[in-house]
């Protein structure tokens, strides 16, 4: 499941305006950002470790770059 959101929201991520409307793409990562936010801390550190997994595993420098920033991008960096 995790895998599948983040694909979602690199596509987001990585999206022109003539892709998707750049409003609507801000209203989906703001969203996901206030939802993953109110995971509770077990979760939210499991998912960090997953998606730090991801990264190391990566091999395309873009998507590289966007895991290793996902944890600060979505307000994980000051997990407890």
């Amino acid at each position: 499941m995790a895998d599948a959101l983040i694909e979602v929201l690199w596509f987001i991520d990585g999206c022109e305006d003539e892709q998707m409307d750049q409003d609507d793409a801000v209203k989906v990562m703001e969203g996901a950002a206030h939802m993953l936010g109110a995971l509770p801390s077990g979760q939210r550190q499991e998912l960090i470790d997953l998606v730090g997994e991801m990264a190391d595993a990566e091999r395309d420098p873009a998507r590289r770059e966007f895991l290793e920033a996902f944890p600060e991008s979505f307000g994980f960096d000051n997990v407890p």
